[in-house]
């Protein structure tokens, strides 16, 4: 038996025994054996009702925890549906507001975030884009400057290969005979450069 059930029905019964107790009390001394049985089945009866009135009110109440922990847990789906036309049918009809509120909240976070993404991906993707771009451009810069290289090395080694040309021109000797126009040689100085 539930806390709430015991404090609706012990009420009750204890009302039920105080009513028995006062009609014994008033007519003790004529009391017969079949009054006795009657008090027997009367107090079985204020027990039963007192237990049954205790879990009529209690019942509605169980139901409408059970649907807040359940909500609690992050069930937004769920909802409380009493019969009963009293205070606790309002309760639970604002129970249901409050959750029907809680999903409709959650559903707009849900779509706030889902436009959020969509935005970040548009935004991501120019900037990818960008990011593309330029690695090619870097690319690009790298393989001209590539050619470029090979191409200074390859002057560079025409400038070795002249420069050895040039070197062997210097170290011929220096008074080497040049034919002059008339057809006669001469002795020329080459001095070095």
């Amino acid at each position: 038996m539930s806390k709430l059930t015991s404090k609706i029905a012990f009420p009750i019964i204890l009302t039920g025994l105080f009513a028995i107790t006062i009609f014994i009390a008033i007519n003790y001394d004529k009391l017969q054996n079949s009054f006795y049985v009657v008090l027997f089945f009367l107090a079985i009866y204020v027990f039963s009702f007192g237990f049954a009135i205790g879990q009529d009110f209690t019942s509605p109440i169980k139901k409408l925890l059970e649907k807040a922990t359940e909500l609690s847990k992050g069930n937004l789906s769920s909802r409380a549906y009493l019969e009963s036309k009293d205070e606790l049918a309002e309760l639970a009809a604002v129970f249901n507001k409050i959750a029907d509120e809680l999903q409709e909240s959650q559903a707009q976070g849900e779509n706030t975030e889902k436009s959020a993404n969509i935005k970040v991906r548009a935004k991501t993707q120019e900037f990818q884009e960008t990011i593309n771009a330029l690695d090619q451009k870097v690319k690009n810069r790298t393989i001209e400057l590539e050619r470029l290289m090979k191409r200074c090395e390859e002057l560079e080694q025409q400038a070795k290969v002249k420069g050895g040309v040039l070197a062997s021109f210097v170290q011929q000797p220096k008074n080497s005979k040049t034919k002059t126009k008339k057809g006669r040689f001469k002795n020329i100085k080459v001095s070095s450069i």
